[in-house]
């Protein structure tokens, strides 16, 4: 077996990071092997490399090896790129052809970004994994393939599955051996090695002195945080080597060259994540405000029966100023609703006296009665208010409790919206319901 440093002569990998040497060396353990590994690491950190090293140090390095970006062929075509199709499976198959599976019998496929993958080729893999067998697209013979499978992701897979995104199964049978490449900002003292290496690479390829970083521009080198990894730095450093004149490049100049190096990296709270839901934002608003409204008329009903019991208006009104003052506003202030109310009142003695007599009283239905005045001859008191602000009486009336269950779900929906205020995931909750049935139940009761 070979040992770290002969692999990274072998492979040109540049750096002394225990992180990477332990990366390095699980490789070279589990190359001899045919299980299964799992390459996790952030974009750009080279990740690539460890299938080659495990491919070239195995049985089957005289085998093809195949490298798969997952993430860059599209939906539709992915099963027949890794599997194959027959003739005719499907529109624009002229002709036969084998997937990459078939082609690397006996080799490695390296599936990058495996975490793209759909949900349906997921568990054509999951079969390959288990069985070594596949189907092309549009065949019926089930064939047997003796391929190594490495996938590399930089997905955070325990998330992924949460989601849903992918199945879990397929996660357990991948990262047999999980081996974590580890990204460049913890790697310090690779850093200047690393643009050492691609400043003379650069240097050769365009035919130019190699350029040269100040003590000042190599200690800014090595506090930036590289979020783009080894990827970035290389990119910078043929930036640097193409564009600048003189090969000295002191901080001012690299300082250039780095995207937002002066921002602060300190910690920030990062609030959760609301929570997709059918509601759009518009009809949370509606609901708020039709609730809203419903609490008005309450009140104002509360009024109106407080006057309808006999009790002075004056007292009613400096009893109840706040809510006279929230219900009518300003207006109230030059014309008092009360006063008017009252005069209503007076005017009509035998209103309530033949409501509530015992012949009405059966007549009556089960929901409060809205009682309209609109008499020709007369004026309506309630026309002295503000025009925004005409509101018929509202007799309040104990009614007999129904044993109806569809009322019954109609009033329980109704209280569950209320107190979780028009929220529909949180009034399910309560409810036990699911969302999906709740917003069911609401456009059939129309509430």
């Amino acid at each position: 077996m070979e040992n770290v440093q002969a692999i990274k002569q072998r492979f040109e990998i540049i750096g002394n990071d225990p992180g990477l040497n332990r990366s390095l060396e699980k490789a070279i353990q589990v190359a001899p092997t045919d299980i299964s590994v799992l390459v996790t690491g952030e974009s750009g950190v080279g990740k690539e490399s460890i299938p080659k090293i495990i491919h070239g140090l195995s049985h089957r390095k005289h085998a093809k090896y195949i490298a798969v970006n997952c993430g860059a062929i599209p939906e539709g075509t992915i099963d027949s790129e890794l599997f194959g199709h027959e003739k005719g499976a499907f529109t624009g198959a002229t002709a036969t052809r084998s997937g990459y599976f078939e082609v690397a019998d006996g080799g490695t496929i390296f599936l990058d970004e495996v975490g793209e993958l759909p949900l349906t080729t997921q568990v054509r893999l999951l079969r390959v994994l288990e069985n070594g067998e596949f189907l092309k697209v549009g065949s019926s013979q089930v064939q047997k393939t003796n391929v190594r499978i490495v996938a590399a992701t930089n997905v955070e897979m325990a998330k992924a599955i949460q989601e849903g995104k992918f199945r879990e199964d397929l996660y357990y049978r991948l990262s047999t051996v999980e081996i974590g490449v580890p990204p460049l900002r913890t790697r310090k003292e690779d850093i200047h090695l690393l643009f050492r290496k691609f400043a003379s690479d650069f240097g050769q390829k365009y035919k130019m002195p190699t350029i040269r970083l100040s003590e000042e521009a190599i200690e800014m080198l090595i506090k930036y945080r590289w979020p783009g990894n080894i990827r970035q730095l290389r990119n910078i450093a043929e930036q640097i080597s193409v564009l600048e004149s003189s090969r000295e490049v002191n901080s001012e100049t690299l300082q250039s060259y780095l995207p937002h190096v002066n921002s602060s990296q300190l910690p920030a709270v990062i609030g959760s994540e609301k929570q997709s839901s059918d509601f759009s934002n518009e009809r949370e608003i509606l609901y708020k405000v039709l609730f809203d409204m419903k609490g008005d008329l309450n009140d104002l009903k509360k009024l109106t029966l407080e006057l309808l019991k006999g009790k002075d208006g004056a007292s009613v009104q400096k009893e109840n100023d706040n809510l006279i003052r929230k219900i009518y506003g300003k207006e109230s202030q030059k014309s008092s609703p009360l006063e008017a109310l009252s005069a209503y009142r007076e005017n009509e003695d035998s209103y309530e006296e033949e409501t509530l007599s015992e012949n009405n009283y059966e007549a009556l239905p089960s929901k409060p009665i809205i009682a309209l005045q609109n008499s020709a001859s007369e004026k309506d008191p309630l026309t002295d208010l503000s025009p925004s602000d005409k509101y018929h009486f509202a007799e309040e009336i104990e009614e007999e409790e129904t044993l109806s269950l569809h009322d019954k779900e109609i009033e329980l929906i109704i209280k569950a919206l209320e107190r979780n205020k028009g929220k529909r995931k949180l009034a399910a909750s309560e409810l036990g319901i699911s969302e999906r049935t709740l917003y069911r139940k609401i456009k059939q009761y129309n509430l």
